[in-house]
């Protein structure tokens, strides 16, 4: 990415994520390893320029969004309801585990509607993503989908603990 105004490290806070099966976890991993490749990052009123450390967190049903400067200096702190993403999140997980089911049942011709439905649950989830931090946070939307994935793995495990 070109330009100071991107995420150099991000990190997801381990107390926030829940026990996960394998393709869970790998796409996580990707997400990660795809949004520090290239992302576009600019928290809305902050005087420094970038990059940018940022953690992510769940606290009380709130997707808290902490961001640093690479050294470690506290910039902002942005809190959101994760109730909005609540429906969202449930529909793409189902699809996923759909579509793993339909992979290890090798049912090829299931695929492809299974992964169209998962994108459009995602792409939705992404652009909400990008209206809930209007004002708060500017990101591209492969940025926003990226950070979507992240939110999905710390959502489930509030939702697994019934977090309102």
């Amino acid at each position: 990415m070109s330009g100071a105004r991107h995420l150099a490290s991000i990190q997801i806070d381990e107390a926030s994520l829940a026990a996960r099966g394998s393709e869970i976890d790998h796409e996580r991993k990707v997400a990660m390893h795809d949004l520090l490749a290239d992302n576009a990052f600019n928290p809305v009123g902050v005087e420094h320029g970038g990059p940018y450390a940022l953690s992510l967190l769940e606290r009380d049903g709130r997707l808290v969004f902490e961001i640093r400067s690479e050294d470690g200096e506290g910039l902002a702190a942005h809190h959101l309801s994760m109730s909005p993403f609540r429906r969202l999140i449930k529909d793409y997980f189902m699809l996923c585990e759909t579509y793993y089911d339909a992979i290890r049942a090798a049912m090829p011709e299931k695929l492809e509607t299974i992964d169209m439905a998962r994108r459009a649950v995602h792409n939705e989830g992404t652009e909400l993503l990008i209206k809930r931090l209007e004002g708060k946070i500017e990101l591209d939307f492969e940025t926003a989908r990226r950070l979507f994935t992240l939110i999905c793995s710390i959502s489930l495990r509030a939702a697994n603990r019934g977090d309102q």
